[in-house]
């Protein structure tokens, strides 16, 4: 098995004007130049543009093909990544509008609402469209014939875990949000050779890990508070949807930033919401809080070190 590493830049639907940029770090398979079916797909979200810093650790951890290369590091070879840059840009503050259709000019969500389920229709498209791109990237520089058929050492649909850094962890709640009001389907049919979720129920059904990375906005919402959105995921748990497990990881820069006190209280809600729902489903709704650089004085450089040095085992 290889890997195959680069960037994509695809539209969210055919014929969209806006293009998304996508470093993707796939599997693929030494006889034939097709992606094979991965034991998982990690989905990361990435934040707000931060260039011209100065900063060579900053720098670095800014390049989207470098988060993809971290991530597989820290999942295994059997992962796909996928690391995801917002299509509209306010200056440097990313805006989700795709995802977030309830948004200000700078990005910042204004409400989290599962109608329609913008956030996991746009998920599964732009998953679509990169694997599309990836595909006849390939197909271009492979000489020989080959017979078009899927290498799979799995018989199960990949599992997806989701990243959240900075604002991308606004996407997440939306996410959550709408897996929320999902139905629970639990005889969704999947093709042993899906490389990724082919529809929001395959999507839905194979979220098992939900990871925030340092997240923090200049406004409230940057974590899910909301009492009857964590019940709705408990009471989809108990009815046989996929148990869920959240890792909330953070830094002095956000967690206690006394000129945005509310990005602590708001984490410190979310674990309660879910300690108290986990009670119900035992260990098939979980939650875990990590804090880096505590020792350390708040600065910009940690926010962008704890995609390096985040434990997500």
């Amino acid at each position: 098995m290889n890997r195959w590493t680069g960037i994509l830049k695809v539209p969210l639907f055919p014929g969209s004007r806006g293009h998304y940029k996508v470093a993707a770090s796939l599997c693929i398979s030494t006889s034939s130049p097709n992606p094979i079916v991965p034991s998982a797909n990690a989905i990361f979200f990435n934040g707000d543009r931060v260039k011209g810093t100065g900063n060579p650790v900053i720098e670095r951890l800014s390049d989207l093909e470098t988060i993809a290369e971290i991530i597989v590091g820290k999942l295994g070879e059997n992962v796909n990544a996928w690391v995801i840059e917002a299509s509209k840009f306010n200056g440097p503050f990313a805006v989700y509008k795709d995802f977030i259709p309830s948004v200000n000019e700078w990005g910042e969500p204004l409400s989290y609402d599962p109608t329609g389920y913008p956030s996991l229709t746009s998920t599964v498209s732009l998953l679509s469209s990169c694997l599309k791109e990836v595909k006849n990237t390939l197909l271009s520089n492979y000489e020989k014939p080959y017979v078009d058929e899927a290498c799979s050492s799995s018989f199960s649909q990949p599992k997806t875990f989701l990243f959240g850094f900075s604002k991308g962890g606004s996407v997440l709640n939306q996410l959550v949000t709408e897996i929320a009001f999902s139905e629970v389907k639990s005889n969704i049919v999947s093709s042993q050779y899906d490389i990724i979720p082919t529809s929001k129920e395959n999507l839905v059904n194979s979220i098992t890990e939900i990871h925030y990375v340092d997240v923090g906005l200049n406004s409230s919402g940057a974590y899910i508070t909301d009492q009857d959105i964590i019940s709705r995921i408990s009471k989809r748990i108990l009815e046989g949807a996929s148990g869920i497990r959240f890792v909330l990881h953070g830094t002095p820069r956000q967690w206690r930033d006394s000129m945005r006190v509310w990005i602590g209280k708001e984490k410190d809600t979310m674990v309660n919401l879910i300690d108290t729902e986990s009670r119900k489903c035992g260990d098939k709704l979980s939650v875990c809080e990590r804090f880096y650089f505590g020792n350390k004085q708040a600065n910009m450089q940690m926010h962008f070190e704890v995609i390096e040095s985040m434990d997500i085992s």
